[in-house]
């Protein structure tokens, strides 16, 4: 009957923990809930203004290119009118022309007629020899109606209908873009993208891979082609980046909406080769290194035991003697801190062993020569990520 008490109060006290975690999942679930509701809200307030500027857009454009046509028109019913009226213009002139000498010549006759006196038969020679020059029975010859223009528009009443039908199917509204981002794995000094579809009716011809530090607010393009999934380089460690991809469909120009962004970021540092070593010059980000022309060899370390358990450490050997070729690798762990092994460096040779390394190189080789190493849990066609180039031959050294 004593423990009764005991029971009751650790009960009470589990009972109270399992509240408190219970609470936490569900405050975590309502924050869910918050950000789905908020990426709901903002999406739909973002497509409403997307959707209203592209119709502002659109109206302002197609009342552009009517006024444009119609400007087009109406110079081309100038055209027509001053090119037809300039004939009629100089008949007219030619007529009027021919009025006024009839009328002068009617007001000389009648004067010539009504004159007396001795004058009188001179007046009526003169009259007579002018209105002889004069080719009264010469008229001017005026185009009947239907040989001049008569100017119309023609305009088919069908494009209204067609535009009708193009508006009516313009533009559509997606729930979910058609393709999403689907896992982000981590790498030394990358991220391993990988996506795919969720509308199974829609037929992607290319992918576009975007991706920004989160704090910059512009995307990069990164990616473009027919993969689905596509290893980021250049990658600083510890830092937030946010990813967006969308596809185009096939015989189709413009591009899906963006997919929604997911945020991925590497703990893992990049492959890189250790600076002031004498005899080498090494890249902006370390990753490749050449051999001088200084006399003295040695080994060139790499920065820092980049090589974790379960990763695929690649190196390559291209253009490279079939001269000796060798690796030297310093293992760290608690069994053998300072454990050394030598071995003879193929075309390919692939780490799988789950060890902790610090990598040195060493080639003997009078011809150049590149050593690659690259990480990766498979081999696909990823980008090295950590380069080794010397120009002049190499003579193999120890680790310490």
């Amino acid at each position: 009957m004593e423990l009764e008490p005991e029971r009751l109060l650790q009960e009470a006290r589990e009972n109270v923990e399992a509240a408190q975690s219970y609470r936490r999942e569900l405050g975590q679930r309502l924050q869910g809930l918050q950000e789905a509701r908020r990426q709901i809200k903002e999406s739909a307030s973002q497509t409403r203004d997307v959707l209203k500027q592209h119709f502002n857009d659109l109206k302002g454009t197609l009342g552009k290119l009517l006024d444009e046509r119609l400007v087009t028109l109406l110079q081309e019913v100038d055209t027509i009118e001053q090119e037809t009226i300039k004939p009629l213009d100089d008949c007219q002139k030619l007529i009027e022309h021919g009025v006024h000498a009839a009328e002068d010549l009617v007001q000389e006759g009648e004067v010539a007629i009504l004159g007396g006196g001795g004058e009188q038969n001179e007046k009526l020679w003169n009259f007579t020899k002018k209105a002889s020059h004069i080719q009264l029975d010469s008229l001017p010859e005026v185009p009947l109606l239907v040989d001049v223009p008569c100017l119309s528009a023609q305009l088919d009443d069908s494009i209204l209908n067609i535009v009708k039908d193009h508006i009516f199917k313009h533009g559509t509204v997606a729930s979910r873009p058609p393709v999403q981002i689907e896992e982000l794995i981590e790498k030394p000094g990358g991220i391993i993208v990988r996506w795919c579809k969720v509308d199974d009716d829609f037929i992607a011809q290319d992918y576009r891979l975007q991706f920004r530090k989160c704090t910059s607010n512009h995307f990069e393009d990164v990616y473009v082609g027919s993969e689905t999934e596509f290893i980021v380089l250049h990658i600083d460690p510890n830092v937030d980046y946010q990813f967006r991809v969308c596809a185009r469909g096939d015989g189709r120009q413009e591009w899906s909406p963006w997919s929604v962004p997911q945020m991925g970021h590497s703990t893992l540092v990049p492959h890189e080769w250790t600076a002031g070593f004498e005899g080498y010059s090494l890249s902006s980000r370390r990753n490749i290194a050449l051999r001088n022309d200084s006399e003295s060899s040695g080994v060139l370390y790499s920065s820092a035991p980049t090589y974790f358990c379960g990763q695929t450490l690649t190196f390559r050997c291209w253009k490279a003697s079939q001269l000796e070729r060798r690796l030297y690798s310093c293992r760290h762990c608690p069994v053998a801190p300072r454990s050394l092994f030598l071995m003879k460096l193929p075309e390919c040779v692939e780490l799988r062993k789950p060890r902790n390394l610090l990598l040195a190189g060493a080639v003997s080789s009078r011809a150049q020569s590149r050593l690659v190493a690259r990480s990766a849990k498979r081999p696909p066609p990823a980008r090295p990520l950590l380069d080794f180039l010397p120009e002049h031959s190499f003579s193999p050294s120890p680790c310490f």
